[in-house]
Formats: C-alpha cells, sequence, structure tokens
C-alpha cells in the first residue's frame, strides 16, 4: 500500500512539472541565455509564430513574411526568429487578429475587414469614393493616418506595420459594362466592399480570398471584387472571364501585429531595433508589394487566359459613384453613434490619401 502511495505521489509530481514546462514554453518559445560577449548581460532567444491565410507561394509570402522574418533575424544577431504558418494552418483569416491578441499565434498577417465591426474607426481607410493612385499611396495614408489617429481598437496588439491593396476591381464570369448588367449578381466581397456592392444593386456573399476560387469554379459567385492580383495569386483569371476597372470602389488594409505580452517581453533595446528596421522595411518592401503584384497579374491575365477589359465610360461612372458616396456619411453617423469622431476620421484620410497620390503617381 505504502509503494502504491509512493507511485502515486511521484506520478502526480511527473504530472505537475510537465504542466508547468509546458505551460511556460506554449508562447513564444521565449527562453534567456548567457552571453558571453556581453559579460553578465542576458541574450534573448525567442522564436515566435506567425500566422497568415495566404499560400506558401504567394508574394505576401516569400517576398513579405520571408524577407521581413531574414530582416528581423539579421538586425537581432539571431536572437528573434520568426516561423512562418501560411495557407492558414495555425488560424482561419478571420481569427487571425483575436488569435494573436489571445497568444496562439506570436505574429499575425490578415485583413482588418475579415471581422467587420471589430475595428470600427479603421473602415474610414476602406470607404469607397476615396481615391488611391496604387498600393503605395494606399498603404502610405493607412499606416500615417492610423499612427495619427491611435484607434483604441488596436491596442490590445502591437501592430508592427499596416500596408494596403489600393484599387481593387471586379473581375466576373459575365460582362460587367452597365449597373443594369450588376443587379442581382453575386459578388465576392468582405467588410465595406460588400455595403458598397449592395448599394449597387449587387448580392455580396462574404467568404475570405481564400474560399473564393472555389466559390467561382462552381458558380456559388459569379464575381469577384478585389485587387487584380487575385487574378494570377490566387488563380481567379482562370475561373472568370471580365475584368471591370472600377478603382473608386475598394481597398483593403494588411496588418502585421504583435501579441502584447511578447512584444513586452523583448528587451527595450531590441525593441527599437525592430521597429527602425520594420519602417525601413515597410517603405522599401510593402507599400510597393500589390502594385507589383497587380501589374504582373493583369498582364498574365490578358496574354495567358485572354481576360477582357472593360472600362466604364464618364457617364456610367458617375452613376455607379453616386451611387456609393453616401457609405461616406453613412459611415460618419455610425462613428458618432459609437461616440467616435467618424467625420475627423475621415478627414485624416483624405489628407494623407492626398499627400501620398501627390508623391506617389
Amino acid at each position: 500500500m505504502k509503494k502504491n502511495l509512493t507511485q502515486i505521489i511521484i506520478l502526480s509530481l511527473i504530472i505537475f512539472m510537465g504542466g508547468v514546462m509546458f505551460t511556460g514554453c506554449s508562447k513564444a518559445d521565449a527562453v534567456v541565455e548567457s552571453n558571453p560577449d556581453q559579460g553578465d548581460a542576458n541574450r534573448v532567444s525567442m522564436n515566435l509564430r506567425l500566422a497568415h491565410f495566404f499560400p506558401a507561394t504567394h508574394p505576401a509570402e516569400t517576398l513579405l513574411v520571408q524577407q521581413w522574418a531574414d530582416l528581423i533575424d539579421e538586425v537581432t544577431d539571431g536572437q528573434i526568429t520568426i516561423t512562418s504558418y501560411p495557407g492558414q494552418t495555425l488560424l482561419a483569416a478571420p481569427e487571425i487578429y483575436d488569435g494573436v491578441q489571445s497568444g496562439v499565434a506570436d505574429i499575425g498577417l490578415s485583413c482588418f475587414s475579415y471581422t467587420r465591426g471589430r475595428f470600427p474607426l479603421l473602415e474610414a481607410f476602406e470607404l469607397p469614393g476615396i481615391v488611391y493612385n496604387n498600393s503605395k499611396v494606399a498603404s502610405k495614408a493607412a499606416w500615417e493616418g492610423i499612427k495619427e489617429l491611435d484607434p483604441v481598437e488596436v491596442k490590445d496588439t502591437r501592430l508592427m506595420m499596416v500596408l494596403a491593396t489600393g484599387p481593387g476591381d471586379l473581375f466576373t464570369k459575365v460582362p460587367v459594362r452597365t449597373l443594369e448588367d450588376l443587379q442581382g449578381l453575386e459578388i465576392r466581397a468582405t467588410g465595406l466592399s460588400a455595403k458598397t456592392l449592395e448599394a449597387m444593386g449587387a448580392t455580396p456573399v462574404a467568404m475570405p480570398q481564400s474560399d473564393a476560387y472555389e466559390a467561382l469554379s462552381r458558380g456559388v459567385v459569379q464575381g469577384n471584387l478585389s485587387p487584380i492580383e487575385v487574378l494570377q495569386g490566387w488563380r481567379h483569371a482562370e475561373v472568370t472571364e471580365y475584368l471591370t476597372m472600377t478603382p473608386f470602389l475598394y481597398n483593403t488594409l494588411f496588418f502585421v501585429t504583435m501579441n502584447l505580452d511578447v512584444w513586452d517581453s523583448i528587451p527595450v533595446h531590441l525593441q527599437e531595433t525592430i521597429t527602425a528596421a520594420t519602417e525601413e522595411f515597410f517603405d522599401e518592401v510593402s507599400i510597393g508589394l500589390w502594385d507589383e503584384q497587380n501589374d504582373s497579374a493583369l498582364e498574365f491575365a490578358v496574354n495567358e487566359t485572354n481576360q477582357e477589359i472593360i472600362h466604364l465610360s464618364e457617364e456610367e461612372t458617375s452613376r455607379w459613384m453616386e451611387l456609393v458616396m453616401p457609405i461616406q456619411e453613412e459611415f460618419i453617423k455610425e462613428m458618432d453613434a459609437l461616440g467616435l469622431d467618424g467625420r475627423a476620421a475621415l478627414e485624416i484620410v483624405q489628407k494623407h490619401a492626398d499627400k501620398y497620390n501627390a508623391v506617389y503617381k
């Protein structure tokens, strides 16, 4: 009996210690090592898990995530490393922000629009009727504008950068040349894009980009409102035939954000190093990422899949704009109801859009 009791106690201690060890390593795999080059100073060793929804072959993984991870590894002398989990292998696209906030992932890349209502003030950057020449303009306007707004809704994580697609267009299985062609047409959309399409008489269908190829292929939806890069990066040119240029309808913001506890556990001097390197990377790589993809995808769609390009007439463009502009005033009223200054947010967006439209033409 005593022997059995002793065995039970030993087994309980093993289980308890195992639980402690598991809990202690569950977030960010951070350990502290002695650094002989700095005397008694401590050297941090952290491997951070980054979740996103893009395919492993997409430039968002190969050019954005991997290059940024390599940069952070380099500037921190290997103390901070990042392991990417693309293709929703760690978190589904709509779950990424909250997954980072709760610690399921240490870093996340996704769209604010995938959880509409979670970031009300930031919807100002995706409103229709605001002109962005390209993704450089949209990305700079978004990042600088968010810094100026300093919204509470994103303070539960550490935003590393925000980039944008810039203008998006409508690609469909049937031609869309007029508003009449759009009536009742089922179009994949998220966030404010859904509201925009609804205002013009289309039927928006909410789904992440990762589900849209199959939906288009099976005829569940007849089109997609997205940046042109989707035609190649997500192979949507294979399942659509027409591209209607509608640059006044669309802009989507992507975030790269880090768990606050993980960020706070990084020594201040490394935080400063990471911040400076990330800002430089943002200007050199991130802001133009979608422009490069859009140019490549347009060439691919026309030359490889014979996509027909449709340009709206000035008269037709005016008809579309007349229907979407009231969405800006609706936004202001919705923000007022939440106790937020929607008009000031919209003015900040327009100010930065005008500023960077003059820089990146």
